[in-house]
C-alpha cells in the first residue's frame, strides 16, 4: 500500500544508527530513497553522481569491483541496470543497520556475484590480499568523509588492493576545511605515475576523483 500512496505524499520512515544518526527512508512516486539528515545515501543525487563517474571508466575491462561504501545499494543497481555489468562486486560497509536496510528495503543479498562484508573499510584494505580492477570509494557518515579516508597510509592500502591497470573512483567531501587532504590525496596519486581526473561539483554537490593507470 505504501507505494501508491506514496505518488499521492511522500512517506518516510525512520531507523536510528549508531553510526549514521538518523536514518531516512523515503518513498516518493513509487521510488525509495535512503537519507540522513543532510545527505541522500542511496537512489537520489548519490546514485546520479556515481553514474556520471561510472560512464568515464571502460566498464568492460573491469572483472571485479570492491565498492567501500555500501549506502542503499543504489551504485550495485546502476552498474546491473545501465551499464549490464555482472561481473562480481565486494561491498563493505561499517554499519549493520546500512546492510540490513540495503537488504530488507531494497533487496540486496549476498549471492554468486555480490558478497556484503560488514567492517571497517580501513580496517578491510589494511588485512585485504586480494586486488580489484574498480575501486569505488563512497565514505560518508552524513555529509563528511571521515578523515582516516583522506589519509595518505589508507590510500596507500588502496593502491595494494587495485590491480595493476585498475581504476579508483572516490566520491570525495567538499568541505573547505578537507580539501587540503584531498589536494594531498590527489597529489600523491600523481606521484604513483597514475592519470587523475578530477571533477568538482557534480549536481552541485560533490568532487569526484578518478584514477587511472598511465
Amino acid at each position: 500500500m505504501t507505494r501508491p500512496l506514496s505518488y499521492m505524499y511522500p512517506i518516510t520512515k525512520t531507523i536510528i544508527s549508531t553510526f549514521s544518526g538518523t536514518l531516512e527512508i523515503t518513498t516518493k512516486n513509487g521510488r525509495k530513497h535512503l537519507n540522513t539528515k543532510n545527505a541522500n545515501y542511496s537512489y537520489g543525487a548519490l546514485q546520479l553522481i556515481l553514474k556520471f563517474g561510472l560512464n568515464k571508466i571502460d566498464l568492460k575491462k573491469m572483472n571485479s569491483v570492491l565498492l567501500l561504501g555500501l549506502g542503499g545499494g543504489s551504485v550495485i543497481q546502476t552498474l546491473r541496470d545501465d551499464f549490464n555489468f555482472q561481473k562480481h562486486v565486494t561491498a563493505v560497509d561499517i554499519d549493520p543497520v546500512i546492510i540490513d536496510i540495503a537488504k530488507t528495503e531494497f533487496g540486496l543479498e549476498n549471492n554468486s556475484k555480490l558478497k556484503i562484508i560488514c567492517q571497517d573499510a580501513l580496517q578491510y584494505v589494511n588485512q585485504n590480499t586480494q586486488q580489484f580492477d574498480l575501486i569505488i570509494i563512497d565514505l560518508f557518515i552524513d555529509i563528511d568523509v571521515p578523515k582516516q579516508f583522506l589519509e595518505l597510509s589508507f590510500w596507500e592500502a588502496i593502491i595494494k588492493s587495485k590491480s595493476s591497470n585498475g581504476v579508483i573512483l572516490f566520491n570525495g567531501s567538499l568541505e573547505k576545511e578537507k580539501s587540503q587532504n584531498l589536494k594531498k590525496v590527489i597529489a600523491f596519486l600523481k606521484s604513483k605515475v597514475y592519470k587523475v581526473e578530477v571533477y568538482d561539483k557534480i549536481n552541485r554537490v560533490n568532487t569526484l576523483v578518478i584514477t587511472q593507470s598511465l
